[in-house]
């Protein structure tokens, strides 16, 4: 299938077409049992090459890789999206993920002028502005600081979905959800350094400047600053990849991830916001009557189910296990409901694995399927008592003009045969 195969249905003759509340998608309480072979099978009987020689030692792969095998799990791009790799966007491919670590090779990248590549060695981050004492620091001296701190968050772009607000475009959850990864970030508070400086009493904002051809700023109040934000040089246990701001970048958990600066070489210090392009221009909400929302800077509640998916379709009857990802800005994933009849009946789904904060968080369900057609939503609440809402719901209140934040309910349709595709319920 490619990205822009959709359907649109109407629900009420969906559902009544396919029965979805009849027997065959009840959750499995039994275990998988396998048929016996009606032959032998010589992939049992016969000794494979791999079991007759020796392998490759421990210094062929200095730096380790994925089995060949898998050579297919990687970032995929939509070229049509914009005019310019190097102000482009690839997407994590969350159908082939399980757990909630994005493998630092699989984080989606977004760019505005191309990866910036950074001798660390020359890179400085300074403090400036309404500050006592204006600063330079260098990365070793970053990691010098007392107080480091890892912590899981996610990431995602505030277009993540955007492509869905006039309905159903792209086809597969890495391209209409991919734009999100959950990593463990090392660092220090930004709180640290701004402390160092001291901040004045009239200080109110900061301004957060990248390195990169783009001159990257984002406006952040001061108030998110002192509170969570860190300055990190490592993720997942290694050094940033450099398209993922190496050496440094800010961390600015729970907001939209343009906010978290990449190449990160300067932090001012001021009582106003600055009114950039990317926070004038660009990421404003755009609403129906032609106002624009800014400022909107949290992630609100958000899920969707990666297997079965287009990319994973259904490929047997009998005891199949349904699995997803739910996140949110405000804090921890308290609840996901699953739906597999478009809406009309919501079951809990097993949450299983860490439960943080502003993290990706992993849902499941085990089903049985018999082959019937399934629509298939997950709906995700938050700690706050938020609940994921609608695409319709959302379009009542932003119209289809907005490009970001949308964070509706997802909805795939299994078809009898296990392919599955993009949908939206009239």
């Amino acid at each position: 299938m490619t990205p822009r195969e959709t359907t649109r249905l109407d629900r009420r003759g969906f559902l009544g077409a396919a029965g979805l509340a009849g027997a065959g998608l009840a959750a499995t309480a039994t275990g998988l049992r396998a048929a016996p072979p009606a032959a032998p099978d010589p992939l049992i009987t016969t000794v494979q090459d791999w079991a007759r020689t020796l392998g490759d030692g421990v210094q062929a792969r200095p730096y380790g890789s994925p089995s060949q095998y898998e050579k297919h799990v990687v970032r995929r791009d939509v070229e049509w999206l914009t005019a310019s790799r190097e102000s482009s966007v690839n997407f994590t491919p969350l159908h082939e993920l399980d757990g909630i670590i994005t493998p630092s090779g699989l984080c989606f990248e977004r760019h505005h002028g191309g990866i910036a590549e950074i001798e660390p060695g020359k890179h400085r981050l300074m403090i400036n502005g309404l500050v006592d004492k204006p600063m330079v620091f260098t990365v070793e001296d970053l990691k010098r600081f007392p107080g480091r701190q890892n912590h899981a968050y996610f990431l995602e772009c505030a277009a993540n979905s955007g492509m869905e607000w006039r309905g159903a475009q792209l086809n597969g959850c890495q391209f209409t959800h991919g734009m999100v990864h959950n990593v463990w970030y090392t660092g220090i508070p930004l709180k640290t350094l701004l402390d160092e400086a001291g901040v004045r009493t009239n200080a109110k904002w900061l301004l957060a400047e990248g390195a990169d051809s783009s001159g990257m700023t984002r406006s952040i109040p001061l108030e998110k600053g002192l509170k969570d934000c860190l300055v990190v040089w490592s993720m997942n246990g290694e050094a940033l990849r450099p398209e993922q701001g190496y050496p440094v970048r800010l961390v600015v958990p729970g907001w939209e991830g343009n906010m978290w600066v990449k190449w990160l070489r300067r932090i001012e210090v001021g009582d106003q916001p600055w009114h950039q392009r990317e926070e004038t221009s660009k990421y404003t909400d755009l609403l129906a009557d032609g106002r624009s929302r800014r400022f909107t800077f949290v992630m609100d509640a958000k899920s969707v189910v990666t297997n079965p998916s287009p990319q994973a379709p259904l490929k047997h009857k009998g005891p199949n296990v349904l699995s997803g990802l739910a996140w949110s800005g405000r804090g921890r994933i308290s609840r996901v409901d699953v739906s597999l009849d478009g809406g009309r009946n919501w079951r809990s789904a097993r949450i299983d694995g860490p439960v943080l904060p502003m993290s990706l968080t992993r849902f499941y369900v085990d089903f049985d399927w018999n082959g019937q057609e399934m629509m298939i939503q997950s709906r995700a609440i938050d700690e706050t008592g938020y609940v994921q809402p609608t695409k319709d719901e959302l379009r009542k209140v932003r119209g289809v003009n907005s490009i970001y934040h949308n964070n509706g309910i997802q909805t795939w349709l299994v078809h009898a045969n296990g392919e599955t595709e993009n949908v939206e319920i009239g």
